[in-house]
């Protein structure tokens, strides 16, 4: 079976001769459909700079990122906005949500980019607010919303487009300790019941541990890679 991910031999390297700083360093790693994976490691380790490569916002020095077998670095900049558009869903640790809109017209937003009807939108924005529990407060704006619920909105957001990868970087950071299992929780039963492939990166070992996975960078390489569960056995 061909991963959903592949990573080759990726370096990423900013700047160039005594000045260059070498983010990743021959980076091998694959990851398969409906993986939960957790990527930690201290600041500086490289987890960040490979989330954004994995997420089309940015590109190898050399190595080779492929998706679903495509190469990743053949696409021209139109290609890479597509496949994120269509492929991948991001969830930020500062929820990032437009403040003067509702829960509703938040989770929207990235239907609109795909040209979808505006029924056919609110249905779905609809469908996927429900499925992260917040049925009845679709017309909030995230002011009126607690810190727990504006991350469930923004996982509505990065769902409702039915990606094949969630790229959540550090979700559960701005939280107290019950939402952030709240939410862990939630992540964790999206892969399970819609089968979407998450990979989270977190600096909070008692989040890393609930993975199916746990793999840890160091000075720009995988120290360590480690299946915690099997995937046809994982559960919340």
């Amino acid at each position: 079976m061909t991963p959903l991910i592949s990573l080759r031999k990726v370096c990423r390297v900013y700047g160039a001769g005594e000045t260059a700083v070498w983010a990743l360093r021959d980076v091998d790693l694959e990851i398969d459909e409906g993986d939960f994976v957790a990527i930690m490691g201290p600041s500086g380790s490289g987890k960040s700079t490979c989330m954004n490569i994995l997420g089309c916002l940015d590109t190898p020095t050399s190595g080779t990122y492929r998706f679903r077998g495509i190469d990743v670095g053949s696409l021209d900049r139109t290609q890479r906005a597509l496949l994120r558009r269509h492929a991948i869903g991001f969830v930020f640790q500062g929820f990032q949500l437009l403040g003067r809109t509702t829960a509703l017209e938040n989770v929207e937003l990235p239907l609109i980019y795909q040209r979808v009807p505006k029924r056919e939108r609110r249905r779905r924005a609809m469908e996927m607010l429900d499925a992260v529990g917040l049925a009845g407060r679709e017309h909030h704006t995230p002011a009126e919303l607690s810190g727990g619920q504006q991350q469930r909105v923004a996982i509505a957001r990065a769902l409702v487009t039915r990606p094949s990868l969630l790229l959540a970087d550090e979700p559960t950071g701005n939280l107290d300790s019950a939402r952030k299992f709240e939410i862990l929780d939630l992540l964790l039963r999206m892969n399970r019941e819609r089968g979407v492939t998450v990979v989270m990166v977190t600096h909070e070992p008692e989040m890393g541990e609930q993975a199916a996975r746990r793999i840890v960078f160091r000075d720009g390489r995988v120290e360590s890679d480690e299946r915690l569960r099997p995937l046809e056995a994982r559960t919340a």
